[in-house]
């Protein structure tokens, strides 16, 4: 594209954008949209069904807008630059200002000054762009760099920073040294600059801004699962962008480790634990290499894919050419280097960014992880439970058990290291004992006695934050303070080591009041686990039970002290915008403490503020109004900087068949409210319902429940009635499972049945039925595409327990601090909108594309109220009937799948 053509398409918006294929009218709407508000710097809100071809939209409209904002860039540099250069060759004026009271010469000085200093600038930053450029088209010729042999030892000191790694300056002290690497360093918290010399190295701090490299504009794109992400990533690979954008998968340790030694421990704990430690090691080991005297034990390991050069290199590699997550794993098994640090050395000159909800949303994630959202573009997709999202993220919760071992580890590892642990520490440990043991008391439960053993009164008690500081008497205590400390001295992780190394050798769950040092070294925490086991048995095959035994045994050895801490951090919150629920069941280690936040806004404030344009893109956002109350009104946004667009579905209007039933065959009224739900008559007309529909929809029928117990108490209904037989008749039976792991297992089995009905129906079952419930496993994320999802039932509406504490409190607060609007209180219309976003989603799994067609039936009257019915997406709404009765419905169903039968034949 020509100068000019970029200039007018970033002055009035693109009218054409690189796409694989001829757009469908919809995508290309949504394109010129999209890239007018990031032009214009706005927060949108964006909506396009699943199935229209939403991703493609979005990788291609965002980064032509990057293309042409960055040409933009370079045009206004190079002008400015040749401004800056002809005045700096004019010859200087001599007019004179009466005015001023200095001299002609130095104002002329000053003002010649100010130009050199602005062409120097930009002559560097068109340096850097050039060198960034030429570096990356190298790359992806596949010449290998041999640049970093030669500044070697830079580059470790390099990495080594970047990496943010302890320079663990520890001095020698008297006594047992095997176990320094568990003792926390010495901390002074009235020093900040002490402690941060301390903790992170004392490099100054102008030598590590020289170091960090300068984050170019960029588009970060996050989503819910790695599985989306990965989809994502796929789509800019078809895209006509696959080739030539630089782009950075993100993710966890646990994710993207390829040492088989630090998998093999399984829970992200205990993976990040190992690796940080490791990675002390190496940086111990680079400075015994420097001649520092190595202290006396056996040789600490370090991680074979963490060195610099390899990381580097890697990273050019993930830089030059595009790949998801697995992509990353054989790369890093191949070149022998850490994807998980590859990546974040590739953050700053990538221009688009991948990673997951968490590490964009949450603050400190996003500070450790290098991300900065100043001045870029961020892009939030399948965002209809954003707000729920932020509210999990900031919530916290503690159960006795946990709190239980957390004290008596903690003040193990205090009696074992008294005499290495400085003042300071000793100090600061002793306030977390103090926090842990007033949660303890407030829960009902005594100090160093076995939480299952002691009894609790049942209750609900909600609390703002500052009335639970004072329940528990740890007003006192400063928890700023407190949090500070965790992050800078590490305590959670030299915990968790201390934990790892002992467990089953000196380390006992619960401290005894009668121990001393002796037993403390010889009671064990496989003893105390083997009480737990119920029903022991040494087959020598494991069992489901004995597996899950070993898991708990992982759970309990485990340090919980990093859910302490990020119960700490949570009590740090406003006092109006959190509560905390104690929720106490009968047994100290059931009983639990949970921070609830109640206004999210306030923490997704920082990153509307930052960043140069937020998109929240979803294929539900409906009800807007409320979401942009409750999440950017509230967050200080206003109502100009946000745009909205939303768009219809690719498919015929004719593919899509929406019924909203008042009654079923025999004429029973529908309504699932929960008083009336458990009802035989009402359990026997779902039956009758379904079969009916069995007997006319080809292929596959998915049905949703509003819960899990509703599921299986309707289901035992069915089998005691003799329902299940006759649907199992025309359609096989699936059920959703119970464990995560078995869903693809029965999705598979539900399609492969499917197909072969499809082939041959001889002995009467013409395909299958699977029960699902609302908000489950198979309610989001999974595609019922074609003939596995020709209709998709939803019966009753899904509201959320309203006698639920947490809700109350939710709904309370809103009320308090939203406006009414419609003669509906907020509070009101949170509970409305949880249903029907749970129902959106779940009946937008069945239309996947273009071709497809597909019924949905809503079984409640309550469907058919306007309020209702506008909270529908817009493309399902417009083809929606209210049926009084079932015969009409019945009949339209009939026609429906009649008509498009013929077509196919």
């Amino acid at each position: 594209m020509c100068l000019m053509c970029r200039r007018r398409s970033m002055e009035n918006g693109r009218h054409s954008f690189p796409f694989p294929y001829e757009p469908y009218g919809i995508q290309e709407q949504f394109m010129k949209a999209l890239y007018s508000a990031l032009d214009r710097g706005k927060v949108g809100i964006f909506e396009s069904p699943t199935g229209t071809g939403k991703s493609l939209s979005l990788i291609c409209g965002a980064l032509s807008w990057l293309t042409d904002y960055e040409e933009k860039r370079r045009r206004e540099a190079a002008a400015l630059l040749q401004e800056g250069e002809a005045s700096l060759s004019a010859a200087p004026s001599s007019a004179t200002s009466s005015a001023s009271a200095e001299p002609d010469w130095i104002a002329d000085f000053v003002q010649k000054k100010a130009e050199r200093d602005m062409v120097s600038k930009l002559k560097e930053e068109e340096l850097k762009r050039r060198k960034r450029e030429e570096r990356l088209e190298t790359i992806r010729k596949n010449i290998h760099l041999k640049y970093a042999g030669k500044r070697k030892s830079c580059e470790e000191e390099e990495a080594i920073k970047l990496l943010q790694l302890s320079k663990g300056q520890e001095t020698e002290t008297p006594g047992d040294q095997e176990d320094e690497e568990l003792v926390v360093a010495e901390y002074e918290s009235d020093d900040e600059s002490k402690s941060k010399s301390r903790f992170l190295g004392g490099e100054e701090e102008d030598d590590e801004d020289e170091l960090a490299e300068e984050h170019v504009t960029k588009i970060y794109y996050c989503s819910r699962t790695h599985s989306q992400l990965a989809q994502f990533v796929h789509e800019v690979q078809k895209s006509p962008f696959g080739q030539n954008v630089s782009l950075v998968t993100l993710g966890s340790r646990q994710n993207l480790c390829v040492n088989d030694e630090v998998r093999r421990l399984g829970s992200i704990q205990r993976v990040n634990d190992r690796c940080l430690e490791m990675q002390r090691n190496k940086h111990e080991k680079q400075n015994h290499g420097d001649g520092a005297k190595r202290k006396r034990g056996p040789a600490k390991s370090v991680c074979p894919y963490n060195k610099a050069l390899a990381l580097q290199q890697m990273r050019d590699e993930v830089l030059g050419t595009v790949r998801d997550i697995e992509q990353l794993l054989t790369l890093g098994k191949e070149s022998h280097a850490c994807p998980y640090y590859s990546t974040r050395l590739a953050v700053p000159p990538a221009q688009l960014v991948v990673l997951p909800y968490q590490m964009v949303l949450h603050e400190a994630t996003r500070r450790a992880a290098g991300i900065q959202l100043k001045g870029q573009v961020l892009i939030i997709d399948e965002a209809h439970n954003l707000s729920d999202t932020l509210s999990c993220i900031y919530s916290a919760e503690l159960n006795g058990a946990q709190l239980c071992r957390a004290q008596s580890q903690l003040t193990q590892y205090a009696d074992r290291y008294r005499s290495r642990l400085k003042a300071k520490n000793l100090m600061y440990i002793k306030q977390i004992l103090f926090v842990i043991e007033g949660l303890i008391r407030v829960l009902g439960g005594k100090v160093g006695q076995n939480p299952q053993s002691q009894t609790t009164p049942s209750g609900t008690e909600m609390y703002t934050i500052n009335n639970f500081l004072f329940k528990a008497q740890i007003d006192n205590i400063n928890l700023f303070k407190l949090q500070r400390y965790f992050e800078k001295s590490l305590i959670s992780r030299k915990l968790g080591g201390f934990v790892e190394k002992y467990a089953g050798s000196g380390i006992t769950p619960h401290t005894q009041s009668s121990s001393n040092k002796e037993n403390r070294r010889t009671e064990g925490l496989s003893r105390y686990l083997q009480g737990l086991k119920s029903n022991p048995t040494s087959a020598a095959v494991p069992s489901p039970d004995q597996q899950g035994a070993a898991e708990a045994d992982k759970v309990l050895s485990a340090s919980p002290m990093t859910q302490v801490e990020g119960f700490f951090q949570a009590l740090t919150n406003s006092n109006t915008d959190g509560r905390v629920v104690l929720q106490k069941r009968g047994t100290l280690s059931e009983s639990s403490v949970k921070f609830l936040l109640l206004n999210p806004a306030v923490h997704f404030a920082q990153v509307l503020e930052e960043c140069r344009a937020v998109i929240i893109a979803g294929g539900t956002m409906q009800p807007v109004s409320d979401f942009k109350q409750e999440l950017l009104f509230s967050a200080g946004v206003k109502e100009e900087r946000i745009t909205e667009f939303a768009c219809g579905h690719v498919i015929p209007p004719e593919n899509i068949l929406p019924l909203v039933l008042c009654a079923g065959p025999s004429g029973q009224e529908l309504d699932f409210t929960f008083q009336k739900r458990d009802s035989p008559q009402m359990m026997d007309e779902t039956g009758r319902i379904l079969s009916n529909i069995c007997n006319v929809v080809p292929g596959g029928v998915v049905c949703f429940f509003p819960s899990y117990e509703y599921s299986r108490r309707i289901v035992s209904h069915w089998e005691a009635s003799g329902a299940i037989a006759r649907l199992g008749s025309k359609k096989k039976i699936f059920q959703e499972p119970k464990k995560a792991n078995q869903v693809e297992q029965v999705l598979s089995d539900f399609s492969r049945c499917i197909q072969r009905c499809a082939v041959d129906s001889s002995g009467g079952v013409t395909g299958a039925i699977l029960f699902s419930v609302v908000g489950g496993k198979m309610s989001e994320g999974i595609n019922f595409s074609d003939d596995l999802g020709r209709c998709v039932v939803m019966v009753g509406m899904p509201y959320p327990n309203i006698k639920s504490p947490e809700l109350q409190e939710k709904m309370s607060y809103l009320d308090k601090h939203l406006p009414h609007s419609h003669g509906r209180s907020p509070g009101q219309a949170l509970v409305e909108n949880l249903c029907m976003k749970a129902v959106n989603q779940s009946i937008g799994r069945a239309i996947r594309h273009r071709g497809d067609y597909s019924s949905i039936v809503l079984c409640d009257r309550r469907y058919a109220r306007p309020a209702t019915l506008s909270k529908l997406p817009a493309w399902i709404k417009a083809r929606a009937s209210t049926h009084s009765g079932f015969g009409p419905a019945f009949a339209a169903l009939r026609k429906f799948f009649q008509e498009k039968k013929q077509k196919q034949d």
